[in-house]
């Protein structure tokens, strides 16, 4: 068919015309459902009998764990290795585009890193889960409508999204940020939360209801926040060299210290800004600069029109039928 050539030919065009947005002539892209997979896989592992297998008890819990780790370390050590690769494979593209010698990496070349940094992941995930029951307890104790901990963690979003930021952030700090990326994007587009696993977040850390909640990737928090929805921990503005690129790698984003609340839709902005220790941040609130321990911020009270519908309404007054 006629329209099918030229569509194929337009589209060969734009692919070889512009090289961002495809990917050819590469070994090494990981995959996100594989991703997903070992973070399933993980998630049972810190909370058996809710998210997999239901018929566990103390007899069968041993070898439960251990088929589980044994189906995850493959599945993990593989999309390490493709990660590793991937960013071994893309520095050697901008070697050749910058005039110097850049190899490939060798099929297998990444294995024994991945086999090593593999090791050092699974060790800690018994503190990751000791981090994660301080989290489920602190969304029941700072919920009153939590009736019990298996509500909170089969229902709670702002649970899913710090587990999986707990998982990522390990992995990230291991130097496979891809794979990082990957599983918080999922949990952000399953709960609304979308914490960065770059940022660095202290224990009994909680986001009450989650959806629309942003932390960025130089974010610090300490013990025991709190966070209701819309909370934005961002940046003011982003620096740029020379070129007008822009400086990757320095603090754009707030500091929390322990014990303090954001409440809904608060934005703080800033690398520079520090929320000090125990404070409250009310809803809505704008801030970009530093308040010190034990504040309060709010905003000022807005004024209020109250009228009837009975015509004896204020003049100006609007109402809505919904």
């Amino acid at each position: 068919m006629k329209a099918a050539a030229e569509l194929k030919a337009r589209l060969l065009g734009s692919y070889m015309g512009d090289v961002r947005a495809r990917r050819i002539s590469q070994r090494y892209l990981p995959s996100r459902e594989a991703i997903v997979e070992v973070l399933e896989l993980i998630l049972d592992l810190m909370y058996p009998g809710y998210f997999g297998r239901r018929d566990l008890n103390s007899d069968n819990l041993g070898e439960h764990v251990s088929e589980q780790v044994a189906l995850l370390v493959p599945k993990l050590e593989r999309e390490m290795e493709h990660c590793l690769c991937y960013g071994r494979e893309r520095e050697a593209g901008r070697e050749r585009e910058a005039g110097r010698e850049g190899g490939r990496p060798e099929f297998g070349e990444c294995a024994p890193r991945a086999h090593e940094l593999a090791e050092i992941f699974l060790s800690r995930l018994p503190d990751i889960r000791n981090l994660l029951i301080r989290d489920v307890q602190a969304a029941f104790d700072g919920d009153p409508a939590a009736t019990n901990l298996d509500e909170v963690i089969l229902a709670y979003p702002g649970v899913l999204a710090v587990s999986v930021y707990r998982i990522a952030h390990a992995l990230y700090d291991l130097g496979v940020p891809m794979m990082a990326r990957i599983m918080t994007e999922w949990a952000h587009s399953k709960t609304g939360a979308d914490i960065h696993p770059g940022a660095n977040i202290g224990a009994a850390f909680f986001i009450d209801h989650a959806t629309g909640v942003v932390i960025g990737e130089t974010s610090d928090i300490g013990d025991g926040v709190k966070l209701y929805q819309g909370v934005t921990l961002g940046a003011l503005s982003f620096p740029r060299d020379a070129s007008g690129q822009i400086i990757r790698g320095k603090k754009r984003h707030p500091t929390v210290e322990s014990g303090s609340t954001l409440y809904a839709n608060a934005t703080v902005l800033g690398g520079q800004t520090v929320v000090g220790a125990d404070s409250v941040i009310g809803g809505s609130v704008f801030l970009t600069r530093s308040v010190p321990p034990r504040s309060r911020v709010s905003l000022k009270e807005p004024e209020l029109r109250v009228g009837t519908r009975d015509g004896a309404a204020e003049p100006d007054a609007i109402y809505f039928d919904i």
